[in-house]
């Protein structure tokens, strides 16, 4: 790969920017995979903040969004992403705050529900603790947890219980 200049990358970093939300570290890595100097990787990162391709505020509100939505994580597994991938403690509570309590409640409702259909195990405790250890790995609190098991666990239907 030949070797880029300030202007080249500059042009390339608003590029990559402009596909997608994009926090400083995702930026910093592709600048650094191009060779630049600290100094040129400062100055490009200084003007994409200036002009606003990076908006970490930004970055983290959609960042939270997609996670719960498509990828169907519970605050603490979005919290621990965000916080690798360098996004500072306020800016992550506050992403985390937009999220809906009712459609967070939902989300992980329907998924041990369609967990619990695959699930087996010797008795019912058996497959409740799996159920259990499966939310708890995407992210999901505990108090949580226990509400929503106990109202699948009930034969309560989603509807019943969130309205």
């Amino acid at each position: 790969m030949k070797q880029l200049n300030e202007t080249e990358m500059l042009h390339r970093a608003a590029a990559y920017c402009s596909t997608a939300e994009r926090c400083i570290q995702d930026v910093e890595k592709k600048i650094k995979a191009a060779g630049l100097s600290p100094e040129e990787s400062d100055r490009i990162l200084s003007r994409l903040l200036k002009e606003r391709f990076i908006d970490e505020n930004r970055f983290a509100r959609y960042f939270v969004n997609d996670k719960l939505r498509f990828n169907k994580w519970g605050r603490i597994k979005i919290n621990y992403e965000l916080q690798k991938k360098g996004i500072p403690s306020s800016i992550r509570q506050e992403a985390l705050e937009t999220i809906d309590e009712n459609e967070y409640e939902q989300t992980l409702y329907s998924l041990l529900k369609s967990k619990k259909r695959s699930t087996k195990g010797k008795d019912e405790r058996d497959i409740y603790l799996k159920l259990v250890r499966f939310a708890l790995g995407r992210g999901f609190e505990g108090s949580i947890i226990s509400l929503c098991l106990r109202r699948l666990c009930n034969g309560e239907t989603y509807e019943d219980t969130f309205e």
